[in-house]
């Protein structure tokens, strides 16, 4: 991963942000790591989820996202798969309206 980083600011429930802050206590870490690693591991499982997959998917096609926030969010593979397909269906929208 990167070693650039930026900062961002949100705010979070309190008993949320004392869970965070007693784990990363008992962890020896600081808060900061607990939060990021929770974020990682959540954006790496709901990345598996094939219904949100498919809502990237949707957001790719539609031009809401770019191809490289597509391959951040699915992986060089699956971006790679899905930019085939989206030309694909851009070729055969274009032979529909061609034909009609």
């Amino acid at each position: 991963m990167s070693g650039d980083k930026k900062r961002v600011q949100f705010r979070a429930p309190h008993r949320l942000i004392d869970r965070t802050d007693a784990l990363a206590e008992v962890l020896g870490e600081d808060r900061t790591n607990i939060l990021v690693t929770a974020l990682r591991e959540y954006l790496q499982e709901a990345t598996h989820d094939d219904a949100l997959t498919q809502e990237i998917a949707a957001a790719y096609y539609d031009d809401e996202i770019t191809v490289e926030q597509l391959k951040s969010l699915v992986g060089a593979e699956e971006a790679a798969n899905l930019r085939v397909l989206k030309q694909q269906l851009d070729e055969d929208f274009i032979d529909e309206v061609a034909d009609a």
